[in-house]
C-alpha cells in the first residue's frame, strides 16, 4: 500500500497540528505549508516526537506565486497529495463600514482565494482525493463587529458547494467542516475534537458540510 500524503494550507499550532498529528498516526506523511519556517520546524519537530514524518514549506497564502511556489515543492517532494486541509484565514475585528476596501480584500484573499489557488494547484495531482475547508459559524450567523471574518467564512463554506458539484464526479471528495464556536482547549471546540471530525469526514467522504456543534 503506497504512502499517503496529508498537505495543511495554512499551518498553525491548533487545528493544523491536531488534524496533522490525528492523520500522521494513521499513517499519512505531513506537508505543512506556513509562512513562517521556524514554526514549520518546531511542528516537525513535534510531530516527528509522536512518529510522524512531517515536512515544512514556506509559502505566504496571500501570494499566489508564493503559494503555488510551495505547493509546487510538496509536489516535487511526494508526487501527490491525497488530503488537503485549507485552514488559513484571515479577518480583522470591525465593523463593515470602519474596513477599507483593501482590508477587506486582502483579508478575503487569504480566507477564500487561496484556498482556490491551492485546490487548483492539488487537483491534477490527486486520486480520489479529499479536500477539506475550515468553516465557521460566523458564515451562518455574521457578527458586525467581525464582519471582515464573516464574510471569508461565507465564501469558503459557498466555495467548498461549488467544488463539490464540479469535482465530485472526478472522485474528488470536497467538504467544509462549519464550527460554531471557539477553539478552546478542555472545551467540544478543542483542536483534538475538530481534528477528529476532519478525520471523519475524510472517511466517510458523505456530506459536503458538517456543522461541527456542541448538542
Amino acid at each position: 500500500m503506497s504512502e499517503k500524503i496529508l498537505l495543511i494550507v495554512g499551518t498553525g499550532p491548533g487545528i493544523s497540528l491536531n488534524t496533522a498529528r490525528k492523520f500522521g498516526k494513521k499513517g499519512f506523511k505531513v506537508a505543512m505549508i506556513s509562512r513562517n519556517m521556524e514554526s514549520l520546524q518546531k511542528y516537525e519537530n513535534e510531530l516527528k516526537y509522536d512518529g510522524i514524518t512531517a515536512k515544512g514549506f514556506p509559502g505566504d497564502v496571500s501570494s499566489v506565486e508564493s503559494l503555488k511556489t510551495a505547493i509546487d515543492s510538496v509536489i516535487k517532494t511526494y508526487g501527490k497529495i491525497d488530503v488537503l486541509l485549507y485552514n488559513a484565514a484571515s479577518g480583522r475585528p470591525g465593523k463593515p463600514t470602519t474596513l477599507s476596501i483593501d482590508q477587506l480584500v486582502d483579508d478575503f484573499k487569504i480566507s477564500v482565494a487561496g484556498a482556490l489557488t491551492s485546490v487548483k494547484e492539488v487537483i491534477p495531482h490527486m486520486v480520489n482525493g479529499t479536500i477539506l475547508l475550515t468553516g465557521g459559524g460566523l458564515a451562518l450567523h455574521p457578527y458586525s463587529d467581525y464582519s471582515s471574518l464573516a464574510i471569508g467564512k461565507a465564501g469558503i463554506r459557498n466555495l467548498a458547494y461549488s467544488l463539490h458539484q464540479e469535482l465530485s464526479s472526478k472522485g474528488i471528495y470536497v467538504g467544509t467542516l462549519t464550527i460554531k464556536g471557539f477553539v478552546q482547549e478542555g472545551t467540544y471546540f478543542s483542536a483534538e475534537n475538530i481534528a477528529n471530525a476532519f478525520y471523519s469526514m475524510y472517511e466517510n467522504r458523505a456530506e459536503t458540510e458538517i456543522i461541527f456543534e456542541e448538542k
